[in-house]
């Protein structure tokens, strides 16, 4: 459908949700959908916004530009993105191949709405999978002191190939802060447990060890503090008693598959809101 998805957060006021549905309907827009939240500990409004442009009476640009007047007067952020739309993405990879595979299979089927631009590892054990699906594979040695090098490689290609979103599909390095800050926002994590509980090796070992009942992952943005950044989704399947260490790695396995999936689809769909250390996410 062609249309346009609004991100907005402001101040919380009387009559927000009027404002807007009366400026898109001056216009001949159609709301499609309308979400929002309202933070009542800061007092905030933030709302996702889906608009059917088939009718509109002027042109997009000119809907978009004319928007500015009613945002300056919430005292808004605000965002527009037309519809349909395909995000530029990279996803950056070590070993472990069952998150790419799961980006690769849902993008295939048209779930996930991207374009990949590159797959990027600092190892070459999933390059036959990306030759096979067709996509440009990078290695970008690490190793020892070529780690910072590196980093500053992948930033290049980044750049150079406009990716607008970055996907660590289990990619097993420590992102230095200064990559964290240029691709604020934009940079997502999948993590192979609950956070903050499990943290470091071995996550599924201590899983195991502390006897837990539930067996997780979460995916999230990255930002400078390790692990900490705001998580857009979690997964989770039962642990049995008689289930090994092994088997909550396999459970483990599709957790991370589901919430990465998952995560992709909220915020190239625009479903995500960063709000402080959280994110605000309206599900589809």
């Amino acid at each position: 459908m062609k249309g346009l998805i609004l991100k907005i957060d402001c101040p919380d006021q009387h009559g927000i949700v009027a404002k807007i549905a009366s400026y898109v309907a001056d216009y001949a827009g159609n709301l499609v959908e309308f979400s929002q939240f309202t933070d009542s500990s800061d007092e905030k409004f933030l709302a996702r916004v889906e608009i059917d442009t088939t009718k509109l009476s002027v042109d997009i640009s000119e809907f978009i530009a004319g928007f500015s007047t009613l945002g300056k007067s919430l005292n808004a952020s605000w965002k527009f993105r037309e519809q349909p739309y395909k995000m530029r993405t990279a996803i950056l990879v070590t070993k472990t191949d069952h998150c790419l595979n799961e980006i690769l299979w849902r993008t295939k089927l048209g779930e996930i709405p991207i374009e990949i631009t590159s797959i990027i590892g600092n190892r070459d054990v999933c390059q036959p999978i990306a030759e096979k699906a067709g996509i440009p594979f990078h290695h970008i040695d690490m190793d020892g002191d070529k780690k910072a090098a590196g980093f500053e490689q992948i930033r290049d290609l980044l750049v150079e190939q406009k990716v607008e979103l970055t996907v660590l599909a289990r990619f097993m390095q420590i992102l230095p802060d200064w990559f964290c800050k240029q691709f604020s926002g934009n940079i997502i994590n999948i993590h192979h447990s609950f956070l903050p509980a499990f943290i470091g090796a071995n996550p599924y070992r201590q899983a195991y060890e502390r006897g837990v009942k539930f067996i997780g992952a979460t995916c999230h943005y990255v930002t400078a503090d390790l692990d900490a950044g705001p998580i857009i989704e979690q997964e989770v399947k039962r642990v049995q008693h008689f289930h090994s260490a092994a088997d909550l790695m396999r459970l483990g396995r599709d957790s991370e598959r589901d919430a990465i999936a998952r995560g992709i689809r909220y915020h190239v769909n625009d479903r995500t809101i960063i709000h402080g250390n959280r994110a605000i996410v309206f599900p589809d």
